[in-house]
């Protein structure tokens, strides 16, 4: 049965990967104070795909997706991204290639309403002077309303269009993260808890609508906690610990992986 279970792990990890590979980090370290928050992490996303990080607190599951998108150096490693090095290249850098960071907790223009946070999440060319002299800032300001009108519309947060970032709820902040990345048209969204403190209805919602996406062509790369939702939705798992990857797979071997009950057992005797 085992014999069978690894087979089939490495078909479906074979059709995993057959889109190739999106992201793939190699031996990548973090240091704090000489302490390793990240200790030789790889990990690879494919095209199409929801790939979930998980873990107890401390394993270092955000400071690796700090390291990727940017926010964070490397002290050793490298990270690729759609083949090329991006290692330690500057956030808005990393972003402009495809790959966007949303952040646990959403950071909108609180005082802008939601179309108006998307707007300013794209790059228009009237922000440029040749652009805007050239007038070719009015036209493409249309294609951009048009376009966040469509992504609104998709999420089911069009109703909310003119409504100031502030008076959403906690869920509806989330959806407006996703919206903004969809506008810098990610191709792989790096998201840290996308519905951590969200009711299970509209975590459910907005889960569904990642995988609608990953069907259109854009990948994710997820820190989530709430492993009672969101394992029925994603494609592959890394498990850290002490900054290591401990253990990788598909949601059954994840679950019954000894060194997986374990530290999660560990963390939680911690706790009490």
């Amino acid at each position: 049965m085992a014999h069978g279970s690894k087979q089939v792990h490495g078909i479906m990890k074979r059709i995993q990967l057959a889109g190739g590979n999106l992201l793939k980090t190699q031996n990548l370290s973090k240091f704090f104070d000489g302490l390793k928050a990240l200790n030789k992490v790889n990990i690879e996303v494919s095209k199409n795909s929801i790939t979930l990080v998980i873990g107890p607190n401390g394993s270092g599951k955000t400071t690796l997706i700090n390291v990727i998108s940017g926010f964070y150096k490397a002290d050793e490693g490298k990270v690729f991204f759609e083949n090329k090095d991006i290692t330690n290249k500057p956030p808005h850098e990393i972003n402009k290639l495809g790959l966007v960071r949303t952040f646990q907790i959403p950071q909108p223009l609180k005082k802008l309403t939601v179309l108006e946070n998307l707007l300013v999440a794209a790059e228009n060319p009237g922000e440029k002077i040749l652009g805007s002299l050239k007038r070719e800032w009015i036209k493409r300001e249309e294609e951009l309303v048009e376009k966040a009108f469509r992504i609104l519309e998709f999420l089911k947060i069009d109703h909310l269009w003119d409504t100031e970032a502030y008076k959403l709820s906690g869920g509806q902040l989330k959806l407006l993260e996703v919206a903004r990345a969809l506008m810098r048209d990610a191709k792989l969204m790096v998201m840290d808890e996308p519905i951590a403190g969200v009711n299970p209805v509209l975590a459910e919602n907005i889960l569904s609508k990642l995988v609608e996406l990953k069907e259109r062509g854009v990948s994710f790369l997820i820190v989530e906690h709430r492993l009672d939702i969101i394992l029925k939705y994603v494609d592959y798992i890394y498990v850290m610990a002490n900054g290591r990857v401990i253990a990788e797979g598909l949601e059954d071997e994840i679950l019954n992986n000894p060194k997986v009950v374990e530290v999660y057992l560990g963390a939680t005797h911690g706790e009490a």
